[in-house]
């Protein structure tokens, strides 16, 4: 079990790498191909979309797979089977629902009523087309992950992203423009939900096999099974929504209030700044799970070294990757933006929002342990609040300083978000935080952004900056006395695992054990 636990943990993590990785090779080569105006105008509806799909799918393909699971472990796979049929029955109905209404009522009431921008009216209404193949591929992703299968999962996600941008240049080569763009959308969606259920039909045979002659399921036992997983998916979907409220409203209200232009250059910027998440998703990846068996065998000095140790080595990534993209947020955006370099308009949502996703990593780090020792609605009520306050931040903020000012609600709600999980990841696992080690990080951090305000900012100086902060922090890190003799075991532990560049780590090693503890 514990294999399977591992192997499918390690599939789902590349491929949320690659998927993100993917995401941002798309947005990146539509900004460069429809230019501010038009990328604005898909921006714009990307929420939409994201709000729609959560909506459609209902929370319940992680229902799906808890009880597909459930029902395999006790071998009745005709109830696994059935759970798989009667989620996709909701869902189907929801998506088909959900698509009706935003084609026909939601999209032409937004553009009549609330965003007042006529051009956005079409690719509103074609966000409303995705929304059923999106909920056909999350059921059977549901499905997949209820047997382990995560490698299927990967392949209905590379499908869907292959296919997406393929398709979305394609058209938007051809002279349709962000239309084309959101039909490539709704090809790599449609493809994803043909893919998965040729996976199922072909694959899954042997995992749930067709149902037995003599099982019968009434109406009833449908409609009970249904409110099962209903209310299993509640809680989940509400969590879902407000995390990408989070993410996402600042550019709703943007709509409102800016021009198609402004949200384009913000939609630019946005997806530089999360990149230091992919450091602290993984640790809250590697977390979860972790805390979960500390809490369950009572190992509370195991779950408490857990507890600093994910703080102390997320942050010695993030904070100064943060404070490096808010410094070189100009050259990053011309370097990223090359043909054409109207998107260095966005330096200042840039630079603002990279802080935020300091804040934003705690909170998921701190997420993640939390839900590990058994508390999973305490982010959920905390993320409500923090969509509330960023919701009212933006109305009050854009009007008056623009993306600048979006991008600052969002980084308040983020801190606010902040402090309270904080305080409950201390008091719930009674861990004493180790301080020293945050304070030696944010003071090695200076340290590096005070000799970075030195340097050009243009794009002949990036790289070469970014090389030179890096040695700068590293040498910040050995001044400030940071390095421990436990942490220089467990690198030295590691270097072997990266073959020929061992040699080379240990060198730097020897290097920083021979300053840092020469005296001792």
């Amino acid at each position: 079990m514990a294999n399977k636990l591992i192997r499918g943990s390690l599939i789902i993590f590349i491929g949320n790498i690659i998927f993100r990785v993917g995401g941002y090779i798309y947005r990146f080569l539509m900004a460069m191909l429809l230019g501010p105006t038009m990328y604005g105008v898909l921006g714009l509806t990307l929420p939409f979309q994201g709000i729609f799909q959560t909506l459609a799918a209902g929370g319940l393909p992680p229902a799906i797979a808890k009880y597909v699971a459930e029902y395999n472990v006790v071998n009745e796979e005709d109830m696994a089977r059935q759970t798989i049929y009667t989620a996709l029955k909701i869902m189907v109905f929801l998506g088909i629902t959900l698509g009706f209404l935003m084609v026909f009522v939601v999209a032409p009431w937004l553009v009549d009523n609330y965003l007042h921008k006529p051009i956005a009216l079409i690719p509103l209404q074609i966000v409303g087309l995705i929304t059923p193949f999106s909920v056909i591929v999350g059921a059977f992703r549901g499905a997949f992950q209820g047997v382990y299968k995560m490698e299927y999962i990967i392949y209905t996600r590379a499908i869907e992203q292959l296919g997406m941008i393929l398709f979305a240049t394609a058209f938007v080569l051809i002279g349709f423009s962000t239309i084309g763009a959101l039909w490539g959308t709704v090809l790599g969606f449609a493809l994803a939900s043909l893919s998965a259920v040729y996976i199922f039909k072909l694959h899954m045979g042997k995992y749930i096999p067709e149902a037995s002659p003599d099982f019968v399921f009434t109406r009833k036992d449908e409609l009970k099974l249904a409110g099962t997983l209903i209310k299993f998916s509640i809680p989940v979907i509400i969590t879902a929504i407000a995390e990408m409220l989070i993410y996402n409203i600042c550019t709703i209200v943007m709509g409102k209030f800016l021009s198609l232009d402004s949200i384009g250059f913000f939609a630019a910027a946005d997806p530089i700044s999360r990149l230091p998440l992919m450091i602290s998703i993984s640790v809250s990846t590697t977390i979860l799970p972790a805390a979960s068996e500390a809490f369950k065998i009572k190992d509370t000095v195991m779950l408490q070294k857990y507890v600093n140790e994910s703080y102390k080595y997320s942050l010695l990534f993030v904070v100064p990757m943060c404070i490096g993209i808010a410094l070189f947020a100009v050259p990053t955006l011309r370097v990223f933006y090359f043909t054409n370099s109207a998107y260095v308009a966005g330096a200042s949502a840039l630079a603002i929002l990279s802080i935020g996703m300091t804040f934003y990593s705690i909170f998921a780090i701190s997420t993640s342990i939390v839900q590990g020792i058994g508390n999973p609605r305490i982010p959920m009520y905390i993320l409500i609040f923090g969509a509330v306050v960023t919701g009212i931040l933006n109305w009050v903020m854009v009007p008056t300083l623009g993306i600048a000012g979006g991008a600052l609600a969002t980084t308040i709600a983020c801190f606010v978000m902040m402090v309270p999980i904080i305080y409950f990841v201390f008091k719930l696992t009674k861990t004493k935080a180790h301080k020293a080690s945050i304070f030696k990080i944010i003071a090695a951090s200076f340290i590096m952004g005070a000799f970075a305000l030195i340097i050009p900012k243009n794009t002949l100086w990036l790289f070469p900056g970014i090389l030179a902060c890096i040695v700068v922090y590293f040498f910040a890190l050995i001044l400030v006395k940071f390095f421990t003799k436990e942490d220089i075991a467990s690198l030295r532990e590691l270097s072997e695992k990266v073959g020929p560049l061992s040699k080379v780590v240990n060198k730097i090693l020897n290097f920083v054990e021979k300053i840092e503890f020469r005296n001792s």
